[in-house]
């Protein structure tokens, strides 16, 4: 049910290096955040590190289609990027080059003074044959994958996501049974490696308000490591509402020692799609818009943050006319946006 995003093409890897050199440059002179809708073009800086201390990608590819439409004078187009450019947003490492990316997006947040905010999406047999599928080959294969993003992220300052979908497929049936031995156990070592380093912080995926209830999924997060993790992370990469995914967090929260949780904020301004094949609501739709932006301060002190996991305007995968999962779709930014509040 989730994008591919760290699936990186060929082209994209080889500039790699390249984006970052650059990103690295703007980040060491970015600060301060605020209000420029009143400039399009104004570069982009980092959000005030109080309410917000996750680190914003100067060269990402909202940051990117911006300066593409102040380039061709398109002014209301570009403005209404921008409210996603100059927001932090998750970046998903990807399957081939894990330290090299997790040092680069680090060193880059450590430049900032800021926290790199990063998904972890690659356990095996992945997604169950839908949009994202894929992942590591074997058990050692996603191991020595989380070997190399530890090594990636060393001491500097990191909040992870651990592996959307990984544990709910274990619940409802998509995974097949004879891999559910090899997960729990994947996702606990991960949690383990993870957790041994000095400033990072990890959230195991946990679903959404609207898959199942809490007593389906808790004793299985139990299996999976939650008690070592600093907390679990709910509506990633979905659309229901902040009040909803507090409301399921806290029921869950109950049921696993009080741990706290962060909310995918990141396409949940109108609520969830309802219309529709119920099947695929969760992809590409319509009329949806940008929610709550990134802070550390929220409405409850179990919610830790309301992080934009889900990159706003990169595809879900092949429904409604949208690219593969995880490409850019400035079409359906521009809506996201356009249905948000400054």
């Amino acid at each position: 049910m989730y994008d591919s995003t760290g699936a990186r093409s060929p082209a994209r890897a080889r500039a790699f290096a390249a984006v970052l050199g650059a990103a690295l440059l703007l980040a060491g002179c970015s600060s301060g955040g605020g209000d420029k809708a009143g400039d399009p073009g104004a570069p982009i800086t980092q959000q005030p590190r109080s309410a917000d201390p996750f680190w914003v990608n100067p060269d990402g590819n909202a940051a990117r289609q911006l300066a593409a439409y102040v380039k061709a004078g398109k002014k209301t187009e570009a403005a209404r990027i921008r409210r996603i450019a100059e927001q932090p947003t998750a970046e998903w490492i990807g399957p081939e080059n894990p330290e090299q990316e997790a040092r680069g997006f680090t060193e880059a947040a450590e430049k900032s003074d800021r926290t790199a905010l990063l998904v972890l999406y690659n356990i095996p047999h992945r997604d169950c044959g839908q949009y994202s599928q894929g992942g590591a080959a074997d058990g050692n294969a996603y191991r020595a994958w989380i070997d190399g993003v530890a090594r990636g992220i060393g001491d500097r300052a990191a909040t992870v996501v651990l592996e959307p979908d990984a544990v709910l497929h274990l619940v409802d049936g998509c995974t097949p049974g004879q891999f559910h031995e090899e997960r729990f156990d994947l996702l606990k070592g991960a949690v383990a490696k993870l957790k041994s380093l000095k400033n990072t912080e990890v959230y195991l995926d946990a679903g959404n308000a609207g898959w199942g209830h809490p007593d389906q999924i808790f004793q299985p997060l139990q299996q999976a490591g939650i008690d070592q993790a600093d907390g679990f992370a709910v509506n990633v990469a979905n659309f229901y509402s902040t009040k909803d995914s507090i409301a399921y967090g806290k029921q869950l929260s109950a049921k696993v020692g009080n741990k706290h949780f962060v909310v995918d904020t990141s396409r949940n301004g109108n609520g969830p799609y309802t219309t529709g094949n119920p099947a695929e609501r969760w992809c590409n739709p319509p009329g949806r818009s940008l929610g709550e932006t990134p802070t550390t301060k929220t409405s409850d002190p179990l919610v830790d943050a309301y992080l934009w996991v889900k990159r706003p305007g990169e595809s879900d995968g092949t429904c409604k006319g949208g690219p593969k999962a995880g490409q850019w779709w400035a079409t359906y930014a521009l809506q996201l946006a356009e249905g948000s509040t400054p």
